[in-house]
């Protein structure tokens, strides 16, 4: 995707919200620019004894309201435009869940699947030596997002507490449970949007059994689809890199499921159960009540937003809906859960994470099912309560309730009309 459309769209959300507020203009200009960006090149070892170099950075965008927290991502494509811009997502994301936390982001321009495990667990290491000035549990802290994983966490956690001589497990969350992660972790993004789906059901017109289309069975996506499909609910389309699969009657998880942990596409099961394969775009024009986007960013455009026959659609990934597809289906009545309140299920257990690893005491995973359920009903009824208040969009609500308590905090510190006053 542009990179310039990605940053265009960060700043078109922060100035609609703005409109919707009384903010000081020391607030707009703090929250336009990204506090901090370090880049580094990581200098590593490989396997046939030669050495290889990769660029890295790591982005603060804001730390008002706390600690910046946000993922590293490995991918051949990563820089630091990209890198502030889902810093600044991470920003408003925070804030949309009230977490005590600012947004950050990491990343290296690779691509993991070349490398081999060792190589891969150098790059990881290298990466926490040249950040890990940067980083902390009291200043920044890391996780998983693209290509990278709980094995990898649990290698720069490591390395941290080489560096620092003792062991901090509350500097990165996402890390395997074994090594103080936390139970939940693994479908939080899904579970989240699940939680929300379920709570606003009534107020979406989702009631009784829905059909639902899964664009991207990954993680995320199958997650959703299982917790949806256990409750009678009928998963009709589902996509993956390889393709697209439908089935009318609903298509069978179970042998999904296994064709992806084969390391299958989802199309290889087409011409079992009823499973029929179809194109990418036919799985976002799928006739469903639900449309869950949960793969890359940019997958719903203007050529092909018209197609979307969904009541409701649920953000799982980031930025899944460019702009002016946003204008589009606001317009066909389509009802947008956004991103930074939809997935926000994901960073809200990293942050039960950092309190288990700072009390050193662990909740056991009803618990922690039982707080990520009432943090999303909690806002995700409040900001739909803002949206009617506004008469605006879900999205244009959840910027708008994120930016106000951006700009309390901000404002706390004094601000022109405090100063000039």
């Amino acid at each position: 995707m542009s990179v310039d459309n990605l940053l265009d769209r960060a700043l078109v959300r922060l100035d609609e919200a703005a409109s919707h507020l009384k903010i000081d203009p020391d607030v707009i200009e703090l929250l336009k620019y990204p506090r901090e960006t370090t880049k580094a090149r990581l200098m590593i070892r490989m396997d046939d004894g030669s050495r290889k170099s990769f660029l890295a950075w790591r982005c603060r965008y804001d730390d008002t309201r706390g600690p910046t927290k946000g993922g590293i991502r490995f991918h051949p494509d990563a820089n630091a435009d990209e890198a502030e811009t889902l810093a600044f997502w991470m920003t408003f994301k925070c804030a949309v869940m009230n977490l005590p936390y600012g947004g950050g982001k990491g990343a290296v321009q690779v691509d993991p699947r070349k490398l081999s495990k060792a190589e891969l667990e150098r790059l990881s290491r290298a990466y926490i030596r040249a950040f890990g000035r940067i980083i902390g549990p009291n200043r920044d802290i890391p996780a998983p997002d693209v290509y990278t994983n709980s094995m990898i966490m649990g290698w720069m956690a490591d390395e941290y507490a080489h560096i620092v001589g003792e062991a901090v497990p509350d500097v990165i969350t996402g890390k395997p449970v074994t090594l103080g992660g936390s139970l939940g972790r693994d479908d939080a993004t899904a579970r989240g949007g699940y939680y929300l789906i379920r709570h606003l059901a009534p107020e979406l017109g989702l009631n009784g059994t829905m059909r639902v289309a899964v664009q991207g069975f990954g993680n995320a996506g199958q997650h959703i689809a299982s917790l949806l499909a256990a409750d009678g609910h009928k998963i009709v389309a589902v996509s993956d890199s390889g393709g697209a699969i439908k089935a009318s009657d609903g298509l069978n998880l179970d042998v999904l499921r296994e064709a992806k942990a084969a390391g299958k596409s989802v199309t290889d099961t087409a011409g079992d159960f009823g499973h029929v394969r179809c194109e990418d775009d036919e799985v976002i024009g799928a006739p469903c009540d639900l449309l869950v986007p949960a793969a890359l960013e940019d997958m719903i455009h203007e050529k092909n937003a018209s197609s979307v026959n969904a009541r409701v659609i649920l953000e799982l990934a980031n930025g899944p809906i460019t702009s002016e597809a946003d204008k589009l289906l606001a317009a066909k009545n389509v009802i947008v859960l956004p991103d930074i309140l939809a997935n926000a299920g994901g960073v809200t257990v990293s942050y039960f994470e950092w309190v288990q690893n700072r009390q050193g005491f662990y909740w056991s995973l009803v618990e922690i099912h039982e707080r990520l359920r009432a943090i999303m009903e909690r806002e995700g009824r409040e900001i739909w309560n803002v949206a009617q208040q506004n008469k605006s969009t879900v999205r244009a609500a959840a910027y708008i309730q994120a930016l106000k308590r951006l700009a309390e905090a901000i404002e706390a510190h004094g601000t022109q009309t405090y100063f000039a006053s």
